[in-house]
């Protein structure tokens, strides 16, 4: 009897075991494996000419407009969009403050794209929702903001007020959610309609999504093969454009939100909070990352624009008072300098904070120490998020600008290339390739 559990519980630990770095190895969500924005022993290339072919293993035309991230399972990689009926994807990028909607009240077709990794051949694309869109978007987002997520078996299209929507790799629908009208636009200008931005985990065979709009906004968990929620937790905030991460440390599995009056931690099994604080920026739209044993927070607008690196065992209100830096459970801060809209990338010990204006400043992750502030150059905005592969990082600019520098303590601009098109969305990478998705393709970059 001994030898039987023994054995059972050694195939229990070397499938679980197996079923962890199989997830390590994808790129299953908005920047990969646990929003990390890197996958271990990688080594994506450094040059490419979209022109000259150099570099460039395929390129496929995605019709309409969305800001989706690329995520990829095996040899499939999925992508979001929404087409609109007027033709126009119109879309203004750059450096602006206007709050301005785009006026397109005609049907649009929300779709899911599944290409051949490997060719860039589409094997299938799933019309998920066609109609009017129930909030307008901004004239920098697309109503396909949201990337979706997978597990190797199911795929998740989340379209906000249009829809949740979870697909096989065949293409065939399992089982959709309608969550009702969510409009996501700033606290004090409630007229203003800016469009739906979360994105979807999927972990450990539950859905998680982060749903904060002005109305009830929550935090739910739903069974990936069933639809079923599991819990659903009230959430006390303003709108937020910010997806929700998830991290296992000690046996348990936490999931963490950014916020402005909530960032904070939840427990995975249950939705029950764990951890909050408050004071930040007040529009916020990073996503939480845990790596070097802490979890980094950043978001920026209004009074402040802060970093945070915060212990996994944080518990209770952990704000900090008006002049502190640091807690019991806040190792280090700042209270000027975050982001706007991109997800900090923690690499090698470092924290890469990269402003939509191009200023990269790089901190020592455990300490906050500064290393360097520099400037990427008068390229117009930046809204991407950051991904490493090598000793390389890469940072996408709004016009299509792509900077490869050196991971490390002193910078060193590695190169310097275009895309010829807008780039909105993080890049994604998948064994030694990065894929780019343009306003008008999905690009695939590697050894040609």
């Amino acid at each position: 009897m001994k030898i039987i559990v023994f054995t059972f519980l050694s195939v229990f630990f070397i499938q679980t075991l197996f079923s962890q770095n199989n997830y390590l190895n994808q790129w299953p969500g908005f920047r990969g494996p646990f929003a990390k924005g890197f996958i271990e022993n990688s080594a994506t290339v450094e040059n490419w000419n979209l022109k000259t072919g150099e570099n460039i293993l395929w390129q496929t035309s995605i019709p309409g407009l969305g800001h989706s991230s690329p995520v990829i399972w095996g040899n499939k990689i999925f992508v979001t969009t929404a087409i609109s009926g007027s033709g126009e994807n119109y879309l203004k990028v750059g450096l602006y403050g206007d709050g301005d909607a785009v006026e397109d009240d005609s049907e649009h077709e929300f779709k899911i794209y599944c290409l051949n990794k490997n060719t860039g051949k589409i094997i299938w694309e799933r019309l998920a929702f066609k109609g009017v869109p129930a909030v307008k978007r901004h004239t920098k987002a697309s109503h396909a903001d949201c990337t979706p997520a997978t597990d190797g078996k199911h795929v998740l299209a989340f379209f906000g007020s249009q829809g949740l929507y979870c697909y096989d790799f065949e293409g065939n629908l399992i089982w959709e959610k309608q969550l009702g009208k969510m409009n996501a636009g700033p606290y004090n200008a409630p007229e203003l309609e800016w469009g739906f931005s979360s994105s979807p985990i999927i972990y450990k065979g539950k859905v998680i999504i982060q749903c904060d709009f002005l109305g009830d906004g929550f935090l739910a968990s739903f069974d990936v093969k069933t639809g079923e929620q599991i819990w659903r937790t009230p959430r006390d905030e303003v709108s937020t454009w910010s997806s929700p991460t998830v991290f296992e440390k000690d046996g348990k599995s936490q999931i963490v939100v950014n916020g402005w009056k909530h960032m904070g931690g939840y427990d995975f099994e249950t939705g029950r909070e764990i951890w909050r604080m408050s004071g930040g920026g007040d529009i916020p739209a990073p996503t939480p990352v845990f790596e070097n044993g802490l979890i980094f927070i950043n978001n920026a607008h209004g009074r402040y624009a802060p970093i945070y690196a915060i212990t996994p065992s944080a518990k209770g209100d952990i704000t900090l008072g008006e002049d502190e830096r640091s807690n019991d459970y806040i190792i280090w801060s700042v209270k000027r300098g975050g982001a706007y809209m991109q997800t900090p990338l923690v690499y090698r010990g470092y924290l890469y904070n990269l402003q939509g204006n191009g200023s990269l400043t790089v901190y020592k992750a455990t300490t906050g120490e500064e290393m360097y502030k520099q400037s990427l150059g008068s390229v117009g905005g930046f809204s991407a998020s950051g991904v490493a592969s090598g000793d390389n990082i890469y940072f996408c600019a709004e016009k299509g600008d792509v900077f490869v520098i050196k991971a490390g303590p002193e910078f060193k601009e590695i190169s310097h290339t275009t895309m010829s098109d807008v780039l909105m969305a993080s890049p994604a990478i998948s064994e030694n390739v990065i894929y780019f998705r343009a306003q008008k393709s999905l690009v695939a970059v590697g050894t040609k």
